[in-house]
């Protein structure tokens, strides 16, 4: 057991005691409040002791504790989830992602199959000891490449400045709603 080096309380249940910590620290945690609007109350909290200090059997959600706004940042962020600019920047993300998986899943089966029913095919030789299966193989990689470059600049070219100017009227307007906390 370690000594206290002179703490007030130390190891003898004086004011600084771990049971007198733990006890202000519970304390403490049921009076949080949470302002996410992703906070999931029931990842953490099930079975926790309510107000009344009897164990709660569902756990309400976040935005049913304390005072309610006119307007709750949960409302803010589903009214940018409805609007068009948010619709927009979610459909140029698919009309890139959805073909492009598509497209490079196919490539990759294709060589697959090839590669186990068309063996005569893939060992024939192209260049000295380099065969079509070796050349199909690292075109794996290539395209894998090619792929992750394609995206990124096509989210920078499409999609950043739009989500920018989403997420950042998003949290002017949580900010208002908040009534200017950050």
């Amino acid at each position: 057991m370690q000594s206290s080096n002179g703490r007030p309380g130390g190891d003898r249940g004086g004011p600084g005691s771990s049971a007198e910590n733990r006890e202000a620290a519970h304390t403490a945690s049921r009076e949080v409040r949470y302002d996410d609007p992703w906070y999931d109350a029931m990842a953490s909290g099930w079975g926790e002791p309510d107000s009344t200090g009897a164990l709660a059997s569902s756990v309400p959600g976040a935005r049913e504790r304390g005072e309610e706004a006119a307007v709750r940042p949960r409302d803010v962020y589903l009214d940018v989830q409805r609007s068009a600019a948010f619709q927009e920047v979610r459909s140029r993300y698919r009309r890139f992602v959805v073909p492009g998986a598509i497209a490079f899943f196919a490539w990759y089966v294709g060589y697959v199959v090839t590669a186990t029913t068309a063996r005569g095919f893939m060992a024939r030789p192209v260049v000295g000891a380099l065969n079509v299966a070796m050349l199909a193989g690292l075109s794996q990689f290539l395209t894998t490449f090619v792929l992750a470059w394609a995206y990124a600049r096509h989210a920078r070219l499409r999609r950043d400045r739009p989500a920018l100017e989403l997420r950042w009227n998003t949290q002017e307007m949580a900010r208002g709603v908040r009534g200017g906390r950050s």
